[in-house]
């Protein structure tokens, strides 16, 4: 019996998830998940209704994404993802942003009809202090997690491609040159184009 992962095509948490089960090459079996009609086995074993969620074989639930992306790693790590400055506190605390403030304002940005309180631009604004600490980090070196990528940069590319979308125009004229360019880098991956097959 090999892992089960529940998962959703277009869900930034489990894009990042399946990026790091990808290139551990630990084989698991995907489940793609119909948000409107959620499988009552992921339901039994994950009450939160939320993807992704990984049931291990010894009956183990694994139901956040880092946690997903960390089981994998731990047990194989080809690319050297946790080394370095790839899982490092200053990484975490990157990560812990993306995951926090971020993404608060990411929703709201996507969906300013939602939230009325303020506009579209003062969410997007607010979602730029992100964007202006991954383009100085970027400044001086090629990857979040320096010469090469680490799992700080796959934990939050998932995040910042959805924030790029809601106004492509935007955002490519944005004065963000080096995040632009390493979003672009990983949107044109190969490992990408494997985990967003149909």
């Amino acid at each position: 019996m090999i892992p089960l992962l529940y998962t959703f095509r277009r869900c930034p948490y489990a894009i990042r998830a399946r990026l790091a089960i990808a290139v551990s090459g630990v084989p698991v079996q995907q489940h793609e998940v119909v948000l409107r009609d959620k499988p009552a086995a992921m339901l039994a074993c994950s009450p939160k209704g939320t993807v992704p969620v990984l049931q291990l074989p010894d009956g183990t639930v694994l139901e956040q994404s880092l946690d997903i992306m960390l089981w994998a790693l731990n047990l194989a790590d080809p690319e050297g993802w946790l080394q370095g400055e790839g899982w490092s506190v200053a990484a975490q605390e990157l990560v812990a942003q993306n995951d926090g403030s971020f993404k608060f304002y990411l929703d709201r940005y996507k969906y300013p009809e939602r939230y009325p309180e303020h506009s579209a631009v003062y969410y997007r604004e607010q979602g730029e202090l992100y964007l202006q600490q991954l383009e100085q980090r970027l400044q001086r070196q090629d990857w979040l997690a320096g010469d090469k990528p680490g799992l700080v940069d796959m934990a939050a590319f998932p995040f910042v491609r959805q924030f790029a979308h809601v106004d492509k125009t935007w955002f490519y004229q944005s004065p963000y040159p080096r995040l632009i360019a390493w979003l672009d880098n990983q949107l044109a991956s190969a490992l990408f184009a494997q985990v967003m097959q149909k």
